[in-house]
């Protein structure tokens, strides 16, 4: 048998007083109404003395706040590259002193529909979608009335704010404007610039990736500005170790690069065999960068530099743009939701070669 729950009424019968006062007392509101010290410290020593905890349901009722955040995603609960989301979000709710029920759909459009009507039949305060992969949410009609700000959903102009971990933030240099905000993909060739061949095992991003999209136009820009000529590229049909290998071992037939980049940790170690079976050093012969800081890229050796996603980040921001989106004055409501970039730090380790000492003249 579950222990008899404390009432107001058994606070107010410990204290001596009605349960109306005792009920101003606890929501704070005593010295408001002229309710005298000793009444008050009687109240709340009774309260403690007794454990009593308010009822959240009955709370919730009355005042229209369940202090509850809904978390729903493909697959982020059950994976081990990004359960460090599902940790920022629940440490950045109970900050707040919110709880946050999970659910997780597996891909299921059907799944996915009834979770979040079951979330919003829970009343509670707010919402957050969550993909594995960065890709367009569309917020069902239903659950559209609750503030929901997907946790990566990159779209230039979102209807509701979301955030997306493939752009790095504007910064100011002397005294110039801000710069827009660059694709990460920059930060992954700056790391190996001092040659003139590039390549990549993926000429063209997968079809709805859009990390992929935004990966490849970063790296078009920085090896643009760089001058750097690429000197050829291959399409995995999937981010997977074998497809890295084939695509590699494919590219080398033709091309001999100084560095690969490579647009996953699983594809690059894929590329590592490959390299290997040519008879190919990393980093000696070829530099080796990637995405995604995956557990193998610090496994493999040498250790894999990478750019990492910030997933504890990620789901740390999807909550503060969660209650930024409640605490909006109702003027600015109708208004598109912002897309929030949160940076991908660089994870330098052994497979890039330091750039060749130039030689003096003369």
């Amino acid at each position: 048998m579950s222990p008899r729950r404390v009432t107001l009424a058994d606070v107010a019968k410990a204290a001596g007083v009605s349960r109306t006062t005792a009920s101003l007392v606890l929501s704070g509101r005593g010295r408001e109404l002229r309710i005298s010290q000793d009444v008050e410290q009687r109240v709340l020593r009774a309260a403690e003395e007794l454990q009593y905890r308010p009822n959240i349901v009955s709370v919730g009722l009355r005042t229209g706040i369940s202090r509850t955040i809904g978390f729903v995603s493909d697959t982020v609960a059950t994976s081990r590259l990004a359960g460090d989301m599902i940790k920022g979000a629940l440490e950045a709710a109970r900050e707040r002193g919110f709880m946050l029920f999970i659910g997780e759909t597996e891909g299921d459009a059907e799944l996915e529909r009834l979770l979040l009507q079951a979330m919003h039949d829970r009343q509670v305060d707010g919402l957050v979608l969550a993909s594995m992969f960065t890709r367009t949410i569309t917020v069902p009609k239903a659950v559209t009335a609750a503030p929901t700000p997907p946790a990566r959903r990159p779209a230039q102009r979102a209807a509701r704010p979301a955030h997306s971990p493939a752009r790095r933030p504007a910064r100011r240099d002397r005294g110039r404007p801000p710069r827009r905000p660059r694709p990460a993909g920059r930060r992954s060739p700056r790391r190996r610039l001092s040659d003139r061949r590039r390549s990549w095992p993926g000429r063209r991003p997968p079809q709805e990736s859009v990390a992929a999209a935004e990966r490849l136009a970063g790296i078009h820009e920085a090896l643009g500005e760089a001058g750097v000529t690429v000197a050829g590229a291959r399409t995995c049909p999937d981010w997977l170790p074998e497809y890295g290998l084939a695509a590699t071992r494919d590219l080398l037939r033709t091309v001999r690069p100084r560095a690969l980049i490579c647009f996953n940790d699983r594809i690059a170690m894929g590329a590592y065999q490959a390299l290997d079976d040519f008879g190919l050093k990393v980093p000696a012969d070829v530099s080796v960068v990637s995405f995604d800081d995956h557990p193998l890229a610090s496994w493999v050796r040498p250790r894999l530099t990478t750019v990492a996603l910030p997933h504890y980040e990620l789901g740390r921001k999807a909550v503060d743009v969660l209650f930024a989106e409640i605490e909006r004055d109702r003027a600015d409501a109708g208004r598109p939701g912002r897309v929030h970039r949160v940076p991908m730090p660089v994870r330098a380790r052994e497979s890039v070669a330091r750039p060749p000492v130039a030689e003096p003249l003369g």
